[in-house]
């Protein structure tokens, strides 16, 4: 099974049980940052982050 990229600004890799997608805080979704693509994002706006709590 080939392995999904991942940006920086993620925390694991989607479809990782117990995460999601949230909306990039860097960028705050436009994918756009210092004036070029969002380094955080990779310029898709949004990061896997971990969910819930414990």
């Amino acid at each position: 099974m080939a392995s999904i990229p991942t940006n920086p600004g993620d925390d694991a890799e989607p479809g990782t049980p117990g995460t999601g997608e949230n909306v990039c805080r860097r960028c705050a979704g436009s994918g756009e940052a210092d004036g070029g693509v969002c380094p955080e994002c990779g310029g898709g706006g949004t990061v896997i982050e971990g969910v819930g709590g414990g």
